[in-house]
């Protein structure tokens, strides 16, 4: 079986919601990308690990693709799923990585139509070839690059809650906080808050999204 053949399967579960996590680039194809789009069930959302905007350095990771197929994959999706919500995860700091490698990785991802990043920075780890390789990344840089990758993602999350600002999404609520607030998130990875309702926990209801406040949440009114 492909994973598309495991997904069909479970499109077909009397389930409301699902959601496929993280999903490496060379292995989400059209078939899976339609899916989506046609499920009522699998929500519009792809977390799609790209790792390094800079080819020479996806090349020391062995990654199965390069920039060009990401791009033309983001793009992919974005033709078919408009509204859909994209993650990205970023590794900062891999041995090799000059200033001018971080650029290209900052650039590149500027110019990627993405909702939010995952920023991690590169650590050492025992019986790895990674570590073995020259050009080590002082630590002090991995924490200024994760910095300024973190403050690129807030301006693209805004962007992206900002962008689905007044639309009708369906909400799946989770625990109702101390404070009266309770979180939930749209099929498209909008965080959304609503204050003083009780009841709501473990319920998918209709909401309008407001203008967002901050890059964390966007509130919302129930329909």
């Amino acid at each position: 079986l492909k994973l598309v053949d495991v997904l069909y399967e479970l499109d077909k579960l009397n389930i409301e919601r699902l959601r496929i996590s993280s999903i490496e680039p060379n292995l989400l194809n059209d078939e899976i990308i339609s899916l989506v789009k046609s499920s009522d069930k699998f929500c519009n959302h792809f977390h799609v690990p790209l790792q390094s905007g800079d080819n020479e350095i996806l090349k020391l990771m062995r990654r199965r693709y390069n920039t060009e197929t990401y791009s033309d994959l983001i793009q992919k999706i974005r033709e078919e799923i408009p509204d859909a919500g994209i993650g990205v995860d970023v590794i900062v700091g891999f041995p090799g990585e000059t200033d001018k490698s971080f650029e290209k990785t900052c650039r590149f991802i500027e110019g990627l139509d993405v909702s939010y990043l995952h920023v991690f920075s590169y650590s050492e780890r025992k019986n790895t070839d990674a570590v073995t390789l020259p050009g080590k990344v002082i630590i002090t840089k991995r924490k200024s690059r994760s910095r300024i990758l973190r403050e690129l993602s807030a301006k693209k999350r805004f962007r992206f809650y900002t962008k689905n600002a007044g639309s009708v999404r369906n909400v799946l609520f989770e625990t109702l906080q101390p404070d009266g607030n309770i979180f939930g998130f749209t099929t498209n990875y909008i965080k959304v808050k609503i204050t003083g309702t009780m009841g709501l926990e473990n319920s998918i209801l209709q909401v309008k999204l407001k203008q967002p406040e901050n890059f964390y949440f966007t509130k919302a009114d129930l329909v």
